[in-house]
């Protein structure tokens, strides 16, 4: 396989450079096993497991290779089998909280150019939820397109697009540019044109979005042929089922990467700031304006939050999620920062321990 087409570049490159110089090759994980991993390479698709070291290194999951990563190998060709040594840095990565009550992070997707944030137009349509997404996509280094997908079974699409927009282009306060919003029919092939700038030769796009939004139907689309099942949705409520089962790379027919994955029920978000001020830059801007730095935009005076509100120039909805995920992320930070002291005092109760039995030799 040409490694270019497979989303080589010279960041990649440069981390690579000392294996290299040691014998070592290179491959692309396409898809994720509990214990091995099918890496495109030069070679061709290899079977590859982790060696003892690099899963002794590894405290999490998120130590292990993910989809979409970069790894270094020793290729055993005859046997289409290979060794995975390291894992190379990451240019994008997309992760997510695991499900639970746990405080951990679970990758989903890494060296992502583009995220496809994909939502339906039925009865599954929620504009909090692409908010959401949005946080996570903005965290993870790529660059996000929302797609509307089942257009043909939206009575309204052109107000369903207008509260779309109203979230994607919120961000136009801080640049001119908003987020691409694409509107598709994938069952009858109606709107790919607009997705073709996104999936050039050595670009990865990732598909994320709920079960039943038409990941895989449009997968297929992309492809050309019915790689991925395809399950209806349930009657009543427009919630699919889990027609991926797996992460999965795939190359396209154009030379373009396409990254299909679970829909997720349960999107727990594991970002900074950073992500919030981006989906909700709209909402940033007019809290630079208040009258007290730290107005919690309640009932202060000068309040232009509040007043944004009282005038409808801001949604309230939007503004009620923008606090929620607010608490969501202080909650998130806090937790985090307990595990590392935690982690801490383990590691140096451990080196004291061995300092103690050291002496008594």
């Amino acid at each position: 396989m040409n490694l270019d087409c497979l989303g080589w570049s010279n960041f990649f490159a440069d981390s690579f450079e000392p294996y290299r110089q040691e014998g070592f090759t290179v491959g692309r994980v396409a898809i994720e096993h509990r214990k091995t991993y099918i890496v495109y390479s030069k070679h061709g698709e290899l079977s590859a497991e982790v060696t003892g070291k690099l899963r002794y290194r590894a405290s999490q999951t998120k130590d292990f290779p993910a989809v979409g990563d970069w790894v270094v190998i020793r290729a055993r060709d005859s046997e289409k089998q290979a060794t995975i040594h390291e894992i190379l840095p990451r240019k994008s990565k997309f992760s997510r909280k695991i499900a639970g009550a746990k405080t951990e992070e679970q990758i989903v997707a890494t060296n992502v150019d583009t995220v496809f944030l994909v939502s339906a137009l039925d009865g599954d349509f929620n504009l909090r939820r692409i908010e959401r997404y949005l946080i996570l996509a903005w965290d993870s280094g790529a660059t996000p397109v929302i797609v509307l997908n089942k257009a043909d079974l939206c009575d309204n699409v052109e107000r369903c697009l207008a509260q779309v927009e109203a979230i994607a282009y919120g961000r136009a306060t801080l640049n001119a540019l908003g987020i691409p919003i694409v509107v598709l029919s994938a069952t009858n092939h109606q709107g790919f044109n607009a997705l073709k700038p996104h999936l050039q030769p050595g670009q990865t796009v990732a598909l994320l979005g709920s079960s039943g939004v038409g990941k895989s139907t449009i997968t297929n689309q992309l492809i050309g042929t019915a790689v991925q099942t395809v399950q209806p949705v349930r009657q009543g409520d427009d919630r699919g089922k889990h027609t991926t089962t797996h992460r999965e790379l795939i190359v396209l027919p154009t030379g373009g990467l396409i990254m299909d994955t679970p829909g997720m029920r349960e999107i727990q978000i594991w970002a900074g700031d950073e992500g919030l001020q981006e989906t909700f830059a709209d909402i940033e801007t007019l809290a630079q304006q208040c009258y007290f730095r730290n107005c919690q935009h309640n009932y202060e005076p000068g309040c232009a939050v509040q007043q944004a509100l009282d005038e409808e120039k801001l949604d309230y909805q939007r503004f009620q999620n923008y606090q929620k995920l607010q608490k969501e992320l202080n909650y998130l930070v806090r937790k985090q920062d307990e595990k590392l002291n935690l982690a801490e005092k383990e590691k140096w109760k451990k080196i004291h321990k061995a300092m103690r039995n050291h002496k008594k030799r």
